[in-house]
């Protein structure tokens, strides 16, 4: 699995490429210091990862994840910060960044995250998203009741938004992982979302769940 690192600080973008070459399956295959120089160097390295600085002077990462979002074939996004309860952390999960990761957490939690983000999973901290939610609020409605969720699906949500895998998700049914990646792949579809990360944002914003 392939990493684009992307961060202004020269020592920052080090530690992170010295624990992620230090895994047999991990490696770095460019930096970037500013968000306008990670387009072409996603179209000459083609990364399965990039991990992303939220703040960088020029380009910030909101306006890089937004641009590579819009690409035919996107890298995963994970957005690295410094706070948890970050504004650009949630406009860059609106922007389409697939989770984020602080930078004060331990090299296997880092690793852990870029390995769960390549295999096309959300890392989500429920805590941390209920929080930039409530502090961004809702339109105080179920905006989604149009959606046509079916009972399942709205617990698929939930379940979802509560930070279960899809096995996870699976064993709490009692229903088979596949199962459940159908319900996914409908909630997605019935959200008009791209991603576990978005019909999360989108149940909370919307006040299918409360953030409080």
């Amino acid at each position: 699995m392939t990493v684009l690192l992307v961060d202004d600080e020269p020592l920052v973008r080090a530690g992170l490429r010295a624990i992620i070459d230090a895994e047999p399956d991990l490696r770095v295959v460019d930096e970037a210091a500013d968000g306008a120089e990670v387009g072409p160097l996603v179209s000459r390295s083609r990364p399965d990862v990039v991990l992303m600085d939220v703040r960088m002077p020029a380009v910030d990462g909101i306006q890089a994840t937004r641009l590579l979002s819009r690409r035919d074939d996107p890298p995963r996004i994970l957005v690295v910060t410094t706070f948890e309860n970050d504004d650009y952390v949630y406009e860059a999960l609106r922007a389409g960044a697939h989770g984020f990761l602080l930078k004060r957490a331990r090299p296997e939690q880092i690793v852990q995250a870029v390995r769960t983000v390549a295999r096309g999973d959300s890392l989500l901290f429920p805590a941390a998203i209920r929080s930039l939610a409530a502090s961004h609020g809702t339109n105080g409605s179920d905006a989604l009741a149009g959606a046509g969720l079916s009972e399942r699906e709205a617990e698929v949500l939930r379940l979802m938004a509560a930070g279960l895998s899809n096995a996870e998700i699976a064993a709490e049914l009692v229903v088979g992982v596949e199962t459940v990646k159908t319900h996914v792949g409908n909630v997605l579809t019935k959200l008009g979302v791209r991603d576990r990360t978005q019909a999360v944002i989108a149940a909370y914003e919307s006040g299918f769940i409360s953030p409080r």
